[in-house]
């Protein structure tokens, strides 16, 4: 990924205007507007032709982008065409469900292996590790990326042992708070409160 200074909230919004690209009919115009897009995907045409000039110096005023080379210069931005290793930690339903999903390598990351405590789901075999190899196959593989979906009373220490093992990301699932050192980055996915939204949503409907 590029260098580059960027927002978290530009860096999220990237994604959605990449997939609504590579979802155009082949036979679609070969250049797109921000206007295009922005309306497409519900979203401010202002805030778009600013996101993509962040990534971008290709758009042209009355003509917009090409589709194809916007394509390649989002997936490069964002890091797709490299192949970022990571580990999961916590080899329930939820951690294999991820393990198992290959739609991932689409975005370039490569989930190696899990790791857990308990002996009756360890299975070398099946890539699924015990936790006391974490550290020395992080540092071995240089992996950067963790993936934590353990319960959340066990989370701190999961995230512990894995900045110690040289991990600077952590995409977390499990539902709290971490603490970490300044440099590394922790992605919460926070299901309960998307799950609230959802809730709350139905219920205005409901009762209209």
């Amino acid at each position: 990924m590029s260098g580059q200074n960027i927002s978290k909230s530009t860096l999220q919004r990237l994604p959605l205007y990449l997939n609504h690209l590579k979802s155009l009919p082949e036979n679609t115009s070969g250049n797109i507007s921000a206007t295009a897009i922005a309306e497409a995907i519900k979203l401010n045409d202002v805030q778009v032709r600013k996101d993509l000039a962040s990534v971008s110096k290709s758009g042209k005023p009355k003509v917009g982008y090409n589709t194809k080379e916007l394509i390649k210069e989002l997936e490069v931005f964002l890091g797709y065409e490299n192949n970022n290793n990571a580990i999961i930690v916590g080899a329930g339903k939820l951690g294999m469900a991820l393990m198992g999903y290959i739609g991932f390598k689409e975005y370039g990351l490569n989930i190696l292996m899990a790791f857990d405590t308990d002996k009756n789901v360890v299975n070398e075999q099946e890539l699924v590790m015990p936790i006391e190899k974490l550290p020395e196959i992080c540092r071995r593989m240089r992996i950067k990326i963790g993936i934590i979906t353990v319960p959340a009373s066990f989370a701190q220490e999961v995230c512990n042992l894995l900045v110690e093992s040289g991990v600077l990301a952590i995409w977390n699932f499990a539902p709290v708070h971490l603490n970490v050192p300044d440099g590394i980055l922790v992605q919460n996915e926070n299901m309960a409160a998307s799950l609230a939204v959802l809730s709350n949503h139905l219920s205005e409907k409901m009762n209209n």
